[in-house]
């Protein structure tokens, strides 16, 4: 089969389709013949050498995909070769074929095209895992959503609505704040120009719930724009890895600070994460309330240019690589 392999540590033109070896389905895998992958800021760190894929998982950029089952291994059940599914990977998703554990497999959902699907288990797994499972976002309370027109603000947007809450999002122009908007949320801050803190705390009690992709540069304001009882959860480092926590603030507002990935997590929690989203959040993406925003398709063996997309900054919602043209 081709995948994209890195070269070397470097910039976007160190990916390369090659021809490696065809992966095999271990016992409770199941082989995928992919039809497409997505692009997520984890690949870009992986790339520049400063994000070593978990032990044994494939060096194969790539954390979800979708495709066909191809091949069941030993002692797979509730699947069947033909299987049109989308799945939660530890890497190996930039290629032809992946083995993946069957607990992480999701159905493609209903009204769903299967190439758009290749984008929807990474943002949903960890959207639903952190804001939800661990969170408990729930009807009426406010979720703040940094970095709302990427792929995990996008989905968030959304997944909120669905819930009842209010959402409120960062983004930094005019233009993505307001296909925010279009998606549903209810208070747009432009962090290049506002304060979030300033402007949540005038429009509402300030938040139940943020997801925060920055670490450690909003780590201080974030506690300021929590509410009473509220819960800070953290799935990125663009704005740094360490930071100064004000102990006193989180005990004077009850507030918890909760910092959580996914690709290392054990299998376990990995199945029990997609058999909850399966559960609750599928039907949501069924009926047309939570969506997959893809705002382009690049050839796989072209991943080089997917790269420079989503580091320019421009790009709405999901980046997809089409690994069948």
């Amino acid at each position: 089969m081709h995948a994209i392999t890195i070269r070397e540590p470097g910039a976007p033109d160190v990916l390369e389709w090659t021809e490696v070896p065809d992966p095999e389905p271990g016992p409770g895998e199941v082989l995928l013949d992919v039809t497409a992958s997505a692009v997520n800021r984890a690949d870009l760190l992986q790339r520049q050498g400063n994000y070593p894929p978990p032990p044994g998982a494939s060096d194969i950029l790539g954390l979800e995909c979708s495709g066909t089952i191809a091949e069941l291994g030993e002692g797979v059940e509730g699947w069947q070769v033909g299987d049109e599914v989308c799945a939660l990977l530890a890497g190996g998703g930039y290629a032809e074929r992946v083995a993946v554990p069957a607990g992480q497999l999701l159905p493609v959902p209903a009204e769903v095209e299967t190439v758009s699907a290749a984008g929807l288990p990474e943002v949903a797994c960890t959207v639903w895992a952190n804001v939800v499972m661990h969170a408990g976002l729930g009807e009426g309370q406010v979720l703040l959503v940094h970095g709302g027109a990427g792929g995990i603000g996008t989905h968030a947007i959304q997944v909120g609505k669905a819930l009842g809450a209010t959402v409120a999002v960062t983004a930094g122009s005019p233009e993505r704040l307001e296909r925010c908007r279009q998606l549903g949320a209810d208070l747009t801050i432009n962090y290049k120009e506002q304060d979030f803190v300033e402007v949540l705390r005038a429009e509402t009690k300030g938040a139940d719930v943020i997801l925060d992709n920055m670490g450690a540069k909003y780590l201080d304001r974030n506690v300021d724009a929590l509410a009473a009882d509220g819960r800070l959860v953290v799935i990125g480092m663009q704005g740094g890895i360490k930071g100064e926590l004000n102990i006193g603030k989180l005990l004077g507002k009850r507030a918890s600070v909760y910092a959580a990935g996914l690709r290392s997590r054990p299998l376990d929690q990995k199945a029990a994460i997609v058999a909850d989203v399966r559960n609750r959040l599928w039907p949501l993406v069924e009926q047309g309330s939570v969506q997959p925003i893809v705002g382009d398709v690049v050839p796989m063996a072209e991943a080089a240019s997917a790269h420079r997309l989503l580091e320019e900054g421009a790009i709405f919602g999901k980046v997809l690589l089409a690994a069948k043209s």
